[in-house]
């Protein structure tokens, strides 16, 4: 058997004078990560950083600090880093008012 990039798998078998080819497609599950979001399980979509994970979570364009695993994520680095399944998160909202 030979994979054929990453999407399926052929297989040449030569029986006297004829060849079988067979060809089996094979779908590949939907990669999910599970998340600990102030204290809450959750899952998504694999792979997601934390700009999209803000995005998802409808928090894009609010103030916001995120902690991942203990250490804070400063809001310049959320394109970077890559959310890892297991991963632990604090969010915290600011909210104004007088």
């Amino acid at each position: 058997m030979q994979s054929v990039g990453g999407q399926g798998f052929f297989e040449l078998r030569i029986l006297g004078r004829r060849c079988l080819l067979t060809f089996a497609h094979v779908l590949a599950p939907n990669p999910v990560i599970d998340l600990t979001i102030n204290g809450q399980p959750r899952s998504f979509p694999a792979p997601i950083n934390v700009s999209a994970l803000v995005e998802q979570l409808e928090l894009a364009g609010k103030r916001i600090a995120l902690e991942r695993n203990g250490e804070i994520v400063p809001r310049s680095k959320f394109d970077a880093v890559e959310l890892e399944d297991g991963d632990a998160l604090e969010i915290v909202v600011a909210v104004g008012g007088g």
